[in-house]
């Protein structure tokens, strides 16, 4: 495979990422713990067929426990605050809030050793929470369960970027450990779903067709597609890619009628888009 051909492949993954929130919003009523285990079985799926096809199943041997624990629980805790978002507060709200999460990887990798923060760092910072915060003063909805929903949305940020940046140490672990990632987060879910929650199927053909999306998608196979673009194709390409998700994410849901085009909403996607995009610039300066 050539360098882009996999830098192709996870461009992919980008704008499969970027259909994460219109996909969400389509699966309603299924709460978010049914649905993580919905999706993640079925990217279990299409990881152990790879494996399959590969013949690869010697690769997961070389795997140790504490990987799949931490590769499990990121995954399973990130998607769990973000459809626990979307299912409390207005969708392209939380979903840009929850696009934070380029921005904070950048800073987060700004303290890691031999790193330093740099002073675009901070100005992107305070673009990127600048942006989130327009987000809420703008929104239409100011009750107790919106709120609810944005702090899941930044949580999930927080989430995903200390899980990325965690996840430099673990270069070297093959794609394949992915399919066991999402079969221990999908039994997890199933085991947390019949604890705490009321099971609920989605109700229309539409709410079939976004959670198979989903499990093929954003929650499935966009995992094994950034797995492949990140180690084989162009990082850097792909790293200023994916901050063109919060501008993407929020012009599928408007295209779909979910959410209205207001000025605000534009505005705070532009300024998290920018904020992260400095906070990179930043970094290359830095190295």
């Amino acid at each position: 495979m050539t360098r882009q051909t996999a830098t192709l492949i996870g461009f992919i993954a980008v704008l499969s990422w970027a259909l994460l929130a219109l996909f969400t919003v389509g699966s309603a009523p299924v709460p978010p713990l049914q649905l993580n285990a919905i999706c993640f079985a079925i990217a279990a799926v299409i990881g152990f067929a790879w494996i399959w096809r590969k013949k690869a199943w010697h690769e997961l041997r070389s795997v140790s426990a504490g990987v799949y624990a931490f590769g499990s629980l990121g995954i399973f805790g990130f998607h769990f605050l973000f459809f626990s978002a979307l299912r409390h507060a207005p969708a392209a709200e939380a979903s840009l809030i929850n696009y934070l999460w380029p921005l904070l990887i950048v800073l987060f990798s700004g303290l890691l050793p031999g790193e330093r923060l740099r002073p675009l760092h901070i100005l992107g910072a305070l673009m990127g929470f600048a942006g989130a915060a327009l987000v809420i003063a703008g929104s239409a909805s100011f009750t107790s369960s919106a709120f609810v929903g944005y702090a899941y949305a930044l949580s999930a940020a927080f989430a995903w970027s200390s899980y990325s940046v965690l996840s430099r140490r673990l270069g070297h672990v093959t794609t394949a450990s992915v399919a066991v990632f999402c079969l221990l987060a999908s039994l997890l879910a199933t085991v947390t779903h019949v604890m705490f929650e009321a099971t609920k199927w989605p109700a229309t053909s539409i709410g079939w067709i976004s959670v198979l999306a989903l499990g093929l998608g954003p929650v499935g196979g966009a995992f094994y597609l950034w797995d492949i673009g990140v180690k084989r194709g162009d990082i850097q390409l792909l790293g200023t890619a994916s901050y063109a998700a919060p501008l993407l994410s929020t012009l599928a849901l408007i295209l779909a009628g979910i959410s209205e085009l207001r000025l605000t909403l534009v505005l705070a996607a532009a300024l998290i888009t920018a904020g992260a995009g400095l906070a990179a610039v930043a970094s290359r300066q830095t190295r």
